[in-house]
């Protein structure tokens, strides 16, 4: 395949390219949801995103719900954002850090004015930059300006065998580009989390992935958990002939391909800091929970290979979802954005399935809607580490 050198991308003010042009109304905290929703139905062309936390959580739960919030309006995909919030702190905080990016952003707190007030101010700026944000002009941009995030969902023999190679060479043909890449789904490589330790840049990235997963494991034991029945692997993934996590682990590592090394372990929903390269995030493996942190690292477009059919999407990042398994291809094909099943009747190989995912993968990029976006499925799932105060 001549892979284009090129895809048509929104410049953002900080050098970033997005693939979407969203202006998002964010709110700070649960409460102001409603607040957030209505300023979304008044104005045509906004994205509300509720979501439930935001209230007295502390320590690296709040640290991690803060760089979340903040990291989503910061994506690339999001053209300009519009804050609400209870409190007046707490907003200015949100809104200071989106404005380092240089994309417009307004706070507004509701304490002391209500929702119809908050709601009536946020509704004009909202207005004014939704019409400013209309104007941008798609323009041609290098390869090396895509961000790709990627995880399974709903896995079974199918995923290991072929969706997930076929992601995998995908990456081993796009990483010497200077493609940026991600993966994560911490628990989901249990079992082969030594020899995906080997893929590290470095002795020293190895062992900072070690000791991740090995954080994760021992916080498993310190809950006196000693499996992960019905979790790892899920009822999906045994129905589908995962009788293990280590079956689903070793078909999991197949998606960042045979010859791409990771340069750095992310925290979650951490910005990637070393430059164009592989990364893994420390994620949960809740499709929600795992999409939401990788944009909110600045990741802009998704590929996730499922095998008996999740139905994931996310709020900012466009999910492009692929599958080897017949039976689902056509039970669920309003969800597929490519079947890969021909792998499997031998009437496709690996390369070719690669070529097909980068080329729908450079649609999504240049503007084509995904299924999930078609659908509707816009799900912002935020990951908490702690009980509330």
């Amino acid at each position: 395949m001549n892979i284009p050198k090129t895809f048509m991308g929104y410049k953002r003010e900080n050098g970033r390219v997005g693939v979407r042009n969203y202006v998002i109304i964010l709110p700070v905290d649960d409460i102001s949801n409603a607040c957030a929703e209505a300023v979304g139905k008044n104005i045509n062309g906004t994205l509300a995103i509720p979501h439930s936390y935001g209230r007295l959580q502390f320590g690296e739960d709040l640290e991690l719900f803060f760089r979340t919030i903040i990291g989503t309006g910061k994506n690339p995909n999001v053209a300009a954002v519009i804050v609400i919030g209870i409190e007046p702190k707490w907003t200015k905080r949100v809104v200071d850090a989106i404005a380092k990016t240089g994309k417009p952003v307004e706070g507004f707190s509701i304490e002391g004015h209500g929702d119809i007030t908050t709601t009536m101010k946020a509704s004009k700026k909202a207005q004014e930059f939704v019409q400013w944000a209309s104007e941008k002009q798609r323009v041609e941009c290098p390869l090396s300006d895509l961000w790709i995030s990627v995880k399974c969902g709903e896995s079974d023999t199918t995923s290991g065998l072929a969706s997930n190679p076929a992601v995998g060479n995908l990456m081993d043909k796009l990483e010497p580009l200077g493609v940026n890449l991600c993966f994560g789904e911490t628990s989901e490589l249990t079992g082969a989390e030594k020899v995906c330790a080997t893929r590290g840049k470095s002795t020293e990235i190895s062992k900072k992935f070690m000791s991740t997963w090995s954080a994760y494991n021992d916080f498993i034991l310190e809950n006196a958990t000693n499996d992960l029945s019905e979790s790892q692997p899920t009822a999906g993934n045994i129905a589908g002939g995962l009788t293990t996590i280590e079956e689903k682990a070793f078909g999991n590592l197949q998606k960042i391909g045979k010859k791409v090394k990771f340069i750095d372990v992310l925290g979650p929903a951490e910005e990637p800091k070393k430059g164009a390269g592989l990364y893994f995030m420390d994620t949960s493996s809740a499709a929600g929970e795992c999409l939401t942190l990788q944009a909110a690292a600045g990741y802009t477009v998704h590929l996730f290979p499922t095998g008996q059919g999740n139905i994931i999407g996310n709020a900012i990042e466009p999910v492009v979802k692929l599958t080897a398994n017949p039976k689902t291809a056509t039970t669920m094909s309003e969800h597929i954005d490519l079947d890969v099943s021909k792998i499997l009747k031998r009437e496709m190989n690996l390369d070719q399935a690669g070529d097909a995912l980068i080329d729908v993968t450079i649609k999504t990029a240049n503007g084509r809607l995904t299924c999930a976006e078609a659908l509707g499925h816009r799900e912002f799932i935020i990951t908490k580490l702690y009980r509330s105060a």
